[in-house]
């Protein structure tokens, strides 16, 4: 049941829209569901002889305004208090006693007409729809003094989700007060005569939140925005220091053919200029230039290498959300910078449940919990170093450095909302868990290929080598429950294991470490997460597809072609090595 609170000054002029036909949507059969006494004229239902609406409407729009008339310079000048209240469409139908009751509880709630007490404002409640009603009051008391009404939206909202609980309908998560600001009416209908897909306050606010993202310092920041082809005007003070910015975008003009200008503070709570100024001075990223790509092997392009790095980075920001602690809060913006960076540089295939997830995961950003130590530059490093390499990644690297770090930001979103829900923030764990669908969708776009490939390469792997690999897995995963040789979900999980144990490694012992990283009670396939993580920490080609070829270290050659199963045969010059103890491991991305 959501509220919508508005001011006014024109009580007839209400009246006529509520008992009109309706601009957008047909009102259907408008009347009275309940008034200040009970028996207020109807315009909709007038059973006195020969009725006339329009005279019945003026009555009824001269009782409402009679206080106000009365008090005269003392009324106020934005006299009419409008609240519509609409069901969800998946709710039952109220009937017209129920809704007179959630009328009388809104403006008891909001202090306008107090229940038992005479002197309370007068209302009235239209209904001209199934799944919603109007109330219009005018805020003069009998006593001709102004009603008290402070706060009144969250008293609403309050109300709202007591009666959806008492009434039996679909109860909306409470807000904090953290959320931005929604497009009023006439931005979306705007927006619609125009043929814009979305307002212009949500083109810009996402639009900002993009060009924050990994963002060194101001003037970047400005930059950025200007780069992003939109319209960008400082406020100085008069020792030039910047005081705040505000934006518009090309072609959004008003009445007057002026620029439409947003203030950052306008269109989220973290855009203003002091706390991204804040932002930016808790988190400042690293600024040195990256290292040119290796030319040799596309999986290490600039592109791929940012998301490698980001996928460890992820990682340890899930770790800190698992650990409770309330400094976690600043890595939640560092990890809502990250989806900026992804979803701006990855490729159609992926990019749009990418940026879905980003734009849901926005609100997990937000609440009243302040890290005191808000260090956030590595995860802002790691955003930064994605939209400075681009989005130059071809098919097969879309499939693999951005599977790699998809899946391990999965696990981020659902440890967020575990971290909210811990906290009663009903609203941003709702929201991490949106984002964590959104990014399940993207991961099964982006790994179908690799996963594909790494599949087939199990499967060729020999018989007895085969068994060996899923003994250890199963060592590894117990609640697993396979036996040899009959869970194709362990093909891919076993190529990986082959791969590593031909570049040097202990599978066994590297398996543990992919699982001791942290819980994988909430991954939606186990063998797909320890794939990518076995795969970073072996630094393993993310797409199984490519032929890594690199030259071997001392050598200048590049290794030899695979094996059908993706495995590479030892060097003839030497013999394979022992498995390596950890410390000879290469470092972890």
């Amino acid at each position: 049941m959501v509220p919508k609170i508005r001011r006014g000054s024109r009580t007839h002029g209400l009246l006529v829209y509520l008992y009109g036909p309706g601009k957008r949507d047909e009102h259907t059969d408008p009347h009275l569901v309940g008034s200040w006494d009970g028996f207020a004229p109807d315009p909709g239902r007038d059973t006195s002889p020969d009725p006339d609406p329009k005279v019945t409407l003026a009555r009824l729009a001269a009782a409402l305004d009679l206080r106000v008339k009365q008090a005269g310079d003392k009324a106020p000048a934005h006299h009419v208090w409008h609240c519509s209240v609409r069901t969800d469409p998946r709710d039952r139908t109220l009937t017209d006693d129920e809704w007179n009751t959630v009328a009388r509880r809104l403006v008891h709630a909001v202090n306008l007409a107090p229940e038992g007490d005479p002197d309370g404002c007068r209302w009235v409640a239209v209904r001209h729809a199934d799944d919603h009603i109007h109330i219009l009051a005018t805020m003069v008391r009998g006593d001709l003094r102004r009603p008290r009404m402070n706060y009144d939206f969250k008293k609403a909202q309050a109300e709202c989700r007591r009666i959806e609980q008492e009434m039996g309908l679909r109860r909306l998560k409470p807000g904090d007060g953290t959320g931005a600001k929604t497009p009023t009416s006439a931005e979306r209908f705007k927006a619609e005569r125009t043929g814009r897909p979305e307002t212009p306050r949500e083109t810009l606010r996402e639009a900002v939140r993009q060009a924050v993202a990994g963002a060194a310092s101001e003037a970047e920041f400005f930059t950025r925005l200007r780069e992003a082809g939109l319209r960008v005007r400082l406020r100085h003070a008069p020792s030039g220091d910047v005081l705040g910015y505000t934006v518009a975008l090309p072609g959004d003009r008003n009445r007057d053919r002026e620029p439409v200008w947003f203030a950052g503070s306008t269109l989220a709570p973290d855009l203003s200029y002091p706390k991204i100024q804040r932002r930016l001075a808790d988190g400042t990223p690293d600024t040195s230039p990256l290292p040119e790509a290796d030319s040799s092997r596309s999986d290490w392009s600039l592109p791929a290498r940012g998301r490698r790095t980001a996928t460890g980075i992820a990682e340890r920001a899930a770790v800190l959300l698992d650990t409770d602690d309330d400094e976690a809060a600043a890595q939640l913006v560092g990890v809502g910078e990250l989806l900026d960076a992804v979803a701006q540089t990855s490729p159609a295939a992926t990019r749009a449940e990418l940026s879905a997830a980003a734009r849901s995961f926005e609100r997990a950003t937000r609440s009243h919990i302040r890290a005191e130590r808000a260090d956030t530059r590595a995860i802002r490093s790691a955003a930064r170093g994605i939209i400075q390499a681009g989005g130059a990644l071809g098919q097969g690297e879309d499939g693999g450095t951005t599977a790699m770090l998809v899946s391990t930001l999965v696990l981020v979103a659902l440890a967020a909302a575990r971290w909210h829900s811990a906290r009663g923030h009903a609203q941003q764990a709702e929201a991490s868990r949106q984002a964590a669908e959104h990014l399940r969708a993207a991961y099964h776009q982006a790994a179908a290929a690799p996963m594909q490939t790494l599949r087939e390469q199990g499967r060729a792997l020999p018989e007895a080598q085969r068994r060996t690999y899923e003994t250890t897995i199963r060592a590894a995963l117990p609640e697993n429950g396979t036996r040899p040789g009959t869970n194709t979900k362990n093909d891919a999980l076993a190529a990986t294991l082959a791969q590593a144990e031909q570049a040097g490694h202990d599978p066994e012992a590297l398996l543990q470490e992919a699982v001791a990283i942290r819980e994988l009670d909430t991954a939606e396939d186990v063998n797909d997460v320890l794939v990518w993580r076995l795969r970073r920490l072996a630094q393993l080609p993310a797409h199984p597809g490519e032929d890594a070829r690199r030259p071997q270290a001392g050598t200048g050659r590049a290794p030899a072609p695979a094996n059908q199963a993706g495995v590479r045969p030892a060097p003839s010059a030497a013999p394979r090595p022992a498995a390596p103890g950890p410390g000879s491991r290469p470092p972890r991305r």
